[in-house]
């Protein structure tokens, strides 16, 4: 093997940390009642997830990110799903970025 046998080591350490976090809570919800409070917290979950994404995003003020904003904004009024409004703030950065370039 070629390059530093601490980058593997760091690679291997974070592999088993990571699927150690995963498992984990597979295991710990097994013991939790899922009340209607917990079930609020885990659909709150994702959107929280997504806004700690695009918060930096949206902080370092580029056009595209902007523009990507108002149309997550605009699909989650419409359809009200996660997934389409990821999909089409997605594809806006990536089309605004096409046609900036160009």
């Amino acid at each position: 093997m070629d390059g530093d046998n601490t980058f593997y080591l760091a690679v291997a350490a974070m592999a088993v940390a990571s699927f150690a976090t995963r498992a984990a809570g597979f295991v710990l919800m097994g013991y939790i009642p899922i009340t209607p409070r917990v079930e609020a917290a885990l659909r709150a979950m994702p959107l929280g997830v997504m806004i700690g994404i695009v918060t930096p995003a949206v902080a370092a003020g580029k056009l595209p990110e902007l523009i990507a904003l108002v149309a997550v904004g605009v699909s989650m009024k419409l359809f009200r799903h996660d997934l389409v409004a990821a999909m089409a703030g997605a594809a806006t950065v990536a089309i605004c970025r096409w046609m900036l370039a160009a």
